[in-house]
Order: C-alpha cells, then sequence, then structure tokens
C-alpha cells in the first residue's frame, strides 16, 4: 500500500496530456486546476478499484478482470461509460489473443512445426494425462475411456 496519500495520485505528466488532448488549443489550465483534476481522477480511479474488489471478492476470486471493472462502473451508476469500454475490453482481448496465436506460430516455425498442425505429444505426457483421468473416477470404479 502507499506510504503517503500523495502517493495515490495519478502523474503529473498523464493528467496534462489528457488536458492537452481534451480541450481547446486555445484553453489553458492553471497549475491549481490541474492538481484538483489529478486529485479528482485518482479518487475515481481509487473509488472504481474498491467497488471492482468488492465484486470480486463475491465471487470468491482475489484477481480483478476487466468485467469486475465493468460491473463496478454499472453499480455506480456510470453507464455512458460501459457500451465504450465493452468496445475496449473487446478489442484489447482480441489484440491480446492475436498476439498470443502469432506468438504461438513464431514458436512453432522455429521448431519446425506448422501453426495449423498440433504439437506432436510425447509418450512421458499421455502417462501423465492418463494419471489424471484415472484421478478424475472414485476409488475402485475403473477409469472411463473418452
Amino acid at each position: 500500500m502507499a506510504e503517503r496519500p500523495e502517493d495515490l495520485n495519478l502523474p503529473n505528466t498523464v493528467i496534462q496530456r489528457i488536458i492537452k488532448e481534451t480541450m481547446p488549443t486555445n484553453v489553458s489550465v492553471s497549475k491549481e486546476a490541474r492538481q484538483v483534476l489529478s486529485r479528482a481522477a485518482s479518487v475515481f480511479v481509487l473509488y472504481v478499484t474498491s467497488c471492482a474488489n468488492t465484486n470480486a471478492m463475491k465471487n470468491k476470486r482475489k484477481t480483478l478482470t476487466g468485467n469486475d471493472v465493468l460491473s463496478a462502473l454499472e453499480d455506480l451508476e456510470y453507464d455512458s461509460f460501459l457500451d465504450p469500454l465493452r468496445k475496449l475490453l473487446e478489442a484489447y482481448k482480441s489484440g491480446a489473443m492475436r498476439r498470443k496465436k502469432d506468438s504461438k506460430a513464431s514458436t512453432n516455425e522455429e521448431s519446425g512445426l506448422d501453426a495449423d498442425e498440433p504439437a506432436a505429444v510425447d509418450s512421458e505426457s499421455s502417462n501423465e494425462s492418463d494419471s489424471v483421468d484415472m484421478a478424475m473416477h472414485e476409488p475402485g470404479e475403473e477409469p472411463v475411456d473418452t
């Protein structure tokens, strides 16, 4: 946790960049206004994070997900944020899946495998999966082949 309350504030450079990108060029923002915006943004992030954490704890999880944040925003009645953030979350997930697939393809290329073909399974790993299958039935019962 933060040692001082000021440690929880968003970096000033981030706030300045957001202000610069959203305000018209002929508008100047005082240092005091930037500090107030910084503090307000930090409080908002902490509040949404706290609500998202509550949602995760209700679901007996310790890790916050994007859906926890969306649920928190919905609980806090920030409905106008939901659609754009859902789209951003979906774009992030599809990009992550694409990067994962590309990474797997490059790993397979390095090892001489075709990305569309499954990798060969050695006998040791198949024995491990057999032991997992056998562990999934009651003692005294025969394992069922699937």
